[in-house]
């Protein structure tokens, strides 16, 4: 199993970042948006109330004049953003590590993992499976042995990420391991499961179509309807 850090590296770029984050997020909240935003997401984790493009906007500001980090650098930032409850320092430490993902080794794998199990749900962990995981696996492809284990794992967000890392993969997708995934979490009843497996493959058939309507139809009595409807929904 893939160990998990217990400690945040020092980081000056991060205690800069950060102390202009809680700076200047907190005074372009809105309370009431933040109540409509708390319950979109079913009140997983209380939120500011920042509208995105203006998080974004805010974002810039906050990197203006910063140098590149290192892995180290990425690892306080992101870890630090997910300590705080608000969701809006959530978000912006997942936009970080999707611009400087290239920056870091097969060693980050465990902070992701860890930001993964923190206040998971859908917002934070499909852009993490998708474009920080699956570029580490892309950069160091013996991690798909890790993807090996989280797709067996207990939580269901891990397992999720596994089904989901290769979503950018196109023609460097390992089909044989899309497929093997699909079919060992096909039996799960959760519905972030079945939709996963049901994306992974949509997004799968852009490239190989045939592949996906192939396998859709060969085991239709074991994946889930929504899994197969999903899964052959633009073909």
């Amino acid at each position: 199993m893939t160990s998990v850090p217990s400690a945040v590296p020092a980081s000056a770029l991060a205690d800069t970042l950060l102390g202009r984050l809680t700076e200047v997020y907190p005074a372009a909240g809105d309370p009431f948006r933040a109540q409509e935003m708390v319950a979109y997401m079913k009140g997983v984790v209380p939120f500011l109330g920042i509208r995105t493009p203006e998080r974004r906007a805010l974002s810039r500001t906050v990197l203006d004049g910063t140098p590149r980090p290192d892995e180290a650098d990425c690892a306080a930032v992101a870890l630090r953003c997910f300590a705080l409850p608000e969701r809006e320092y959530h978000y912006f430490a997942v936009d970080y590590l999707r611009r400087h993902v290239r920056r870091c080794s097969s060693g980050f794998l465990p902070v992701t993992r860890r930001l993964i199990t923190t206040d998971s749900w859908w917002d934070t962990v499909d852009h993490l499976a998708a474009h920080v995981v699956g570029g580490l696996v892309a950069a160091d492809p013996a991690l798909a042995a890790r993807m090996d284990e989280w797709i067996e794992d207990d939580d269901l967000w891990v397992a999720r990420t596994a089904l989901l890392h290769q979503l950018r993969f196109k023609d460097a997708t390992d089909a044989d391991r899309l497929f093997s995934y699909c079919l060992r979490r096909a039996a799960d009843t959760d519905f972030f499961l079945r939709k996963a497996i049901g994306w992974a493959l949509r997004e799968y058939a852009k490239t190989a179509p045939g592949e996906v309507r192939a396998f859709v139809e060969a085991h239709r009595t074991r994946l889930a309807p929504l899994s197969a409807r999903e899964a052959l929904k633009h073909l």
